[in-house]
């Protein structure tokens, strides 16, 4: 696969464009790149380009083919509603998520949460967070970056309305995930922090309608448990091929 880049400003198909400063910088300082290079472009929109570098230094410039349809989105829109926990451990979150096919993420605030963030302090980590999701759209092949949502407490990110099925992960929990029918719209999986959801954070997610989920015998470290249930969920409903019979 071509090195693949991603340019928010949006591209011009059929064109000599210049590339942006960040993705000049990229392609020339960290791979080693050069004039006559193919690389692949994507700009969110959907689809993807074929480009060559045609000029590197001060005025970076790519040449490019036409817009390719290439669409490597799920099927099954996911939001992945995670507690805060330590930073190193939301990076690989938010990473390996965005790797798996979830369509957003929605951090938020637990009563047990290691990590307290407010301000500007929220403000540079959601930005650290949402340039993380870049990166992996383009380690992975999706051309649609999964927004990273302002990060809320859990009982405001609650009171929104929800066109979807949510589902909360606890342990001991009689729900189990092969044992639910099919989703007929979007699904928010809901992840506690290091110290587990709080009993008053349980009961607020049961009135506002989230079903509890339980995934095996075992009680899985929050960094661990939504990116099991996101693969499980692509397995039985999305796009992880497989003749599972469950």
């Amino acid at each position: 696969m071509n090195p693949r880049f991603f340019c928010p400003d949006g591209l011009v198909p059929d064109s000599d464009m210049p590339l942006p400063a960040a993705v000049a910088h990229h392609a020339e300082r960290v791979l080693r790149l050069a004039v006559g290079d193919a690389v692949t472009l994507f700009d969110g929109r959907g689809g993807e380009c074929a480009a060559t570098l045609v000029a590197l230094g001060k005025q970076p410039l790519a040449r490019l083919g036409p817009r390719l349809n290439a669409e490597r989105e799920s099927p099954l829109a996911i939001t992945l509603v995670q507690a805060l926990a330590s930073a190193d451990k939301m990076d690989w979150v938010v990473q390996k998520a965005v790797e798996l096919g979830v369509a957003a993420i929605q951090p938020v605030a637990a009563e047990r949460s290691v990590l307290k963030l407010s301000g500007d302090r929220a403000d540079k980590r959601r930005a650290h967070w949402q340039q993380i999701a870049v990166s992996a759209c383009e380690q992975s092949g999706r051309n649609r970056v999964p927004e990273v949502a302002e990060i809320l407490p859990l009982a405001k990110y609650l009171a929104q309305d929800f066109a979807g099925t949510r589902m909360i992960l606890a342990p001991g929990a009689e729900g189990a995930l092969a044992r639910k029918p099919r989703p007929a719209g979007p699904v928010a999986i809901l992840i506690g922090p290091e110290g587990g959801w709080s009993p008053a954070e349980l009961a607020l997610a049961d009135r506002a309608g989230c079903e509890p989920l339980a995934l095996g015998p075992r009680v899985l470290r929050t960094e661990t448990a939504g990116l099991a249930a996101i693969a499980a969920m692509q397995t039985l409903w999305g796009d992880f091929p497989g003749d599972l019979d469950v």
